[in-house]
């Protein structure tokens, strides 16, 4: 796990910025902890925020898109992936970072990576942003996403 470099970042004033926070609902209390990671974020900036929760992982990009075609500024997706036995794992871990991927390149919007894969399940528990977690990947892509957002809307100006 590398926690090694992660930016300082000062608060963020992003009131008026509209923001969608898409969640798979694999692996619950790892999910879970990614959500109250980004809600912290968003609620400490201003950010207008909903949360919509979907199947899994696979499901991100298509909702994420259709939530930016909707008029949000940005979306933060959040997924656990833990590798198994089979392909499976390199399928969806595939698909849904080429997916969300796209759809920020296509909406020109940015989409916040919380999507972990993993290998095991406590490492998800060490990223989830729980207590005893080493670090907080669900705040860490609603701080990425919202600092894009203000960014992109600075230029557009």
């Amino acid at each position: 796990m590398s926690g090694h470099g992660v930016p300082q970042q000062t608060e963020i004033d992003a009131r008026g910025l509209r923001v969608v926070i898409v969640a798979g609902t694999w692996h619950e209390t790892i999910s879970d902890g990614l959500i109250a990671g980004a809600e912290r974020v968003l609620t400490a900036s201003g950010a207008d925020y909903t949360l919509v929760r979907v199947a899994g992982s696979f499901e991100l990009p298509v909702v994420a898109k259709a939530a930016l075609e909707s008029g949000a500024d940005a979306v933060i997706a959040l997924g656990v992936i833990i590798r198994g036995g089979t392909p499976h794992f390199e399928f969806v871990s595939s698909a849904a970072t080429d997916g969300l991927t796209r759809v920020a390149l296509d909406t020109g919007k940015p989409v916040g990576f919380g999507v972990l894969t993993l290998d095991d399940e406590k490492q998800g528990l060490d990223r989830a942003g729980l207590a005893g977690s080493k670090e907080d990947k669900g705040a860490e892509a609603a701080d990425a996403a919202l600092r894009t957002a203000l960014t992109l809307r600075a230029l557009r100006g």
